[in-house]
């Protein structure tokens, strides 16, 4: 199981743990983490699972292809570390994750 702990934009706090090979965004909704909208179910169309990832993470992630890039393009609290967790597949390397969801999701 990998550990992935869910912030809020106001700090608060939930923890979680998921079988290797799911997305971080099935991890969420699994677990009924708030914030993780999820509308398209995984399938990178929709950017409802925005996150930012803590920046100790960023390195260790798969590099962001088009398609996650342009729907980021969507959102207005886009940063460096913006995401979409639904493209990032739990790891052991990646045991520990953190993530902190915006307050809103578009």
């Amino acid at each position: 199981m990998v550990k992935v702990l869910f912030k809020d934009h106001t700090g608060s706090e939930q923890s979680v743990e998921a079988a290797a090979g799911v997305s971080v965004m099935q991890a969420a909704v699994t677990n009924g983490v708030p914030g993780i909208d999820a509308d398209c179910g995984g399938s990178c169309s929709c950017a409802t699972c925005h996150v930012y990832v803590d920046e100790a993470w960023v390195g260790k992630l798969a590099a962001m292809d088009a398609n996650e890039d342009a729907m980021l393009g969507l959102s207005s609290d886009r940063r460096e570390n913006s995401r979409l967790c639904c493209q990032i597949t739990l790891s052991a390397e990646l045991d520990g994750l953190t993530v902190t969801t915006p307050e809103f999701q578009f």
